[in-house]
């Protein structure tokens, strides 16, 4: 196969994928041993092994899912992997990345987590958008390029924020001029116009890591199951992260 290049594609097979790392900086490697990951359906690009997919609230893994799964708005997003293999996941080529946290508590935007470890528990945040992981294990993550991971007191894009860990939920600022101004006035009557992050920002104060993607650019997230669309007719895409070790 020529591919155009001068160097040759490297070609995985199952000894050679790595295990519980990135293949590349967009896809990320998970291997089971008759173990179980949460997954978010279709994030899953290809897999060796016996693996299966179930849907939550089936009844096969209901003990699982009734320590680890505590979102009732998002059951029809997620599957339980389980099997023996290795299973490839990617999101859209955005950059991809797994985060080990430690008996802490990491508030992720719900379309930029892709699995979790069933030794996490999945909250629902009282932010909206938003989901809260607790406990020790690890997830596998996307953003929009690279993460950054700042200190608090900080205030922050909100198109920009991917999430927080073990700091308390942020709050909005508005700039004064923002509030005061005959644009801004217009743009709360009639919710024409939006914002940007000069204008209006989430505020973070207190311990603990903010994390924020290279990007301010949150693109809508395309439904599971449907098809791209033609050229021409608008172009889907997702909000996104990296490597966190508490």
């Amino acid at each position: 196969m020529s591919g155009g290049v001068s160097s040759a594609p490297v070609v995985f097979d199952p000894a050679t994928l790595p295990s519980d790392d990135n293949v590349n900086a967009y896809t990320f490697c998970v291997e089971l041993a008759g173990s179980q990951w949460f997954l978010q359906k279709g994030k899953m690009i290809a897999y060796y092994g016996q693996i299966e997919f179930d849907g939550i609230g089936h009844g096969r893994f209901e003990g699982l899912i009734r320590s680890s799964f505590h979102s009732p708005l998002h059951v029809a997003d997620w599957v339980v992997a389980a099997g023996s293999g290795k299973m490839l996941l990617a999101d859209r080529a955005f950059d991809v990345n797994s985060f080990d946290l430690e008996d802490g508590n990491l508030t992720i935007r719900s379309g930029n987590l892709l699995a979790f470890q069933p030794s996490l528990a999945l909250k629902q945040s009282i932010v909206p958008g938003f989901l809260t992981l607790i406990g020790t294990g690890k997830f596998v993550a996307a953003s929009n390029g690279p993460v950054v991971f700042m200190e608090p007191p900080v205030r922050v894009d909100p198109q920009a924020l991917v999430g927080w860990a073990d700091c308390p939920s942020p709050c909005h600022h508005y700039d004064h001029g923002y509030m005061s101004g005959v644009l801004g006035g217009f743009r709360s009557l009639t919710g024409f116009g939006g914002t940007s992050g000069e204008e209006h920002q989430f505020e973070f104060v207190g311990a603990g890591t903010v994390l924020l993607q290279s990007s301010e650019k949150l693109m809508a997230e395309q439904p599971t199951g449907t098809p791209p669309p033609e050229a021409g007719a608008g172009v889907p895409g997702a909000d996104h992260l990296r490597r966190f070790a508490q």
